[in-house]
């Protein structure tokens, strides 16, 4: 399918700066050091990187609070940086995609700066205001994401600000046409400088109706989409997904429907809400359930099965490390579990995305004490939860096992000191089983993690069967294993993996049953009647 766009047939890679890379030893990644290592990016066969923000920001939530959307943090590197990395890139084949955080910005930010100034101030109706309750306190119980109330006062002008998240993060609004042309012409400042496209932080709540206490999926959201598709994307060469917690099978073509003029996919977090006790959130794991993911996984593939199309991904910078989540993390399996799980994702329809460090299997972090932790939802929350009653421990496990800084301690390049991220002392602690766990050591394994990850992005640049083939579950009450098929013109790729750390007895049914070549080792294979699976053992047998 030569016509298809580029990114169907790309693997992304999203790098957290701030943890990727630190070349001046200031203990805090930077750009430099992410060009120092794309010949890495370039052999693992990366097609782009989702870059989290590298905007300069005061850093309240690590970037994700904007205070210039045209100029980069100091502590990452500076425009010629960036225009370095975005060359460097593009001479590998790589495309830099950016985080598109317009949401709200931070309030440092020159246009919060100037709302403040007054009710008739130039730039107050860029923000979300509203004047006290009739008790004097916020106009409404909307909530932050970050804990507490979503409203902050501002006593100089006697109202509201609003801000889903941090205090310091007031929300756009989007109902504001000249708002919303300023953040179009940002968008295409950066295209205009090469970027490959974006991906667009916490989208689905731009729509947002405050007044009839609508925060996502709001009534205007996709007019929204479809209007800075007009004004940006369309007639570019492009990639977007959009980040939206509030996408359903029933509304994610809405998103990306090719008929829609929106965006290329749309991360939707069905298979990590599954992970939460109901009703009680991610501070509150629960067990996890191979059919229940597996249902999940399988909607998901129905609904872009004939439009649209899907995003996979285990992990990224706010959730937990693939191989803790879903694998095995201990010593014994945790690489041939690291290998399985991507095996079992990368070869689903859709665009895979690898987040750093999953390529070479990085577990979690176990942190004891709260001093530990960096990161503003975990503080902001364990102050909430133990002022609640909720015991300390009890919450700091529930950190442990869900927090965002799982994924944010410093990539593990090196055995050596601080994991070869900084020569100086790193912002967050480096995990200390870097000693066993490195990318120079799992590299030199040709039966290592990022062996597998590389011959997964090789197979979906070159074949159309993995890219484009139909997805066929089978057992999907099955408590170990996980099996399809991919199909296209009269080829099939059969895949069964044993999703456990026990042996897993299977009966391959008829319509899964191939006898071909491994995928892998293009060496004769035979999948059919009763096999017993290792654990963590994949089989793929491609016919055809």
């Amino acid at each position: 399918m030569t016509d298809a766009p580029w990114w169907q047939s790309a693997t992304a890679y999203q790098i957290y700066p701030r943890s990727f890379c630190d070349s001046n030893g200031d203990g805090i990644g930077d750009i430099p050091g992410i060009i120092s290592k794309l010949d890495y990016l370039a052999d693992l066969g990366i097609g782009f990187v989702w870059l989290s923000p590298v905007f300069a920001s005061p850093m309240a939530d690590n970037g994700y609070d904007i205070s210039d959307y045209r100029d980069i943090a100091p502590e990452f590197g500076t425009l010629a940086d960036m225009d370095r990395l975005i060359a460097g890139a593009r001479d590998r084949g790589i495309g830099i995609v950016m985080d598109l955080v317009v949401n709200h910005t931070s309030d440092e930010h020159a246009w919060f700066r100037s709302a403040c100034e007054g009710r008739d101030a130039p730039y107050r109706d860029y923000y979300v205001w509203r004047d006290p309750g009739p008790d004097g306190g916020p106009p409404s119980d909307i909530q932050s994401n970050f804990g507490g109330p979503a409203w902050t006062f501002h006593e100089a002008t006697g109202q509201y600000y609003l801000h889903l998240f941090d205090p310091k993060q007031p929300d756009l609004n989007w109902s504001n046409p000249e708002m919303r042309r300023d953040v179009y012409e940002m968008m295409n400042w950066w295209l205009d400088r090469g970027v490959a496209g974006f991906r667009m932080d916490v989208i689905d709540l731009i729509g947002k109706d405050i007044d009839a206490g609508i925060t996502a999926d709001g009534p205007k959201l996709h007019d929204y989409i479809q209007e800075m598709n007009r004004e940006t994307l369309a007639h570019r060469d492009v990639v977007t997904v959009g980040e939206a917690w509030s996408a359903t099978p029933e509304n994610a073509l809405l998103y990306c429907g090719r008929d829609r003029g929106e965006l290329s996919m749309v991360f939707q977090f069905a298979h990590v809400l599954d992970g939460y006790e109901p009703g009680k959130g991610k501070w509150h794991p629960r067990a996890f359930d191979l059919p229940r993911l597996k249902r999940t996984l399988n909607t998901w593939q129905q609904v872009c099965a004939e439009d649209g199309w899907n995003s996979l991904f285990w992990g990224n910078h706010d959730l937990p490390r693939a191989v803790s989540k879903y694998g095995d993390d201990s010593a014994q399996h945790r690489v041939a579990s690291a290998r399985c799980i991507a095996t079992l994702l990368h070869l689903m329809k859709g665009t895979p995305y690898i987040y750093q460090g999953e390529e070479i299997g990085m577990t979690n972090v176990e942190f004891g004490h709260i001093d530990q932790f960096r990161d503003v939802e975990t503080l902001n929350f364990y102050r909430i939860e133990t002022e609640r009653g909720i015991d300390p421990d009890a919450f700091i496990r529930g950190a442990n096992a869900n927090g965002r800084d799982n994924a944010r301690t410093p990539m593990q390049w090196t055995a050596g000191a601080q994991a070869g991220f900084t020569t100086g002392t790193p912002w967050i602690e480096v995990n200390p089983n870097h000693v066993d766990i490195n990318a120079e050591d799992d590299r030199a394994d040709p039966d290592g993690v990022f062996a597998r990850h590389r011959d997964l992005a090789k197979l979906r640049r070159t074949s159309d069967l993995i890219r484009f083939g139909t997805y066929h579950p089978f057992d999907e009450a099955h408590p170990q294993v996980m099996a399809y098929a991919r199909r296209l013109n009269g080829e099939e790729l059969s895949v069964v993996g044993n999703f456990s750390s026990r042996p897993a007895p299977y009966e391959v049914p008829d319509d899964l049953a191939a006898t071909g070549v491994d995928l892998f080792t293009q060496e004769q294979a035979i999948l059919e009647g009763e096999i017993t699976l290792d654990p963590w053992q994949v089989i793929t047998v491609k016919t055809g």
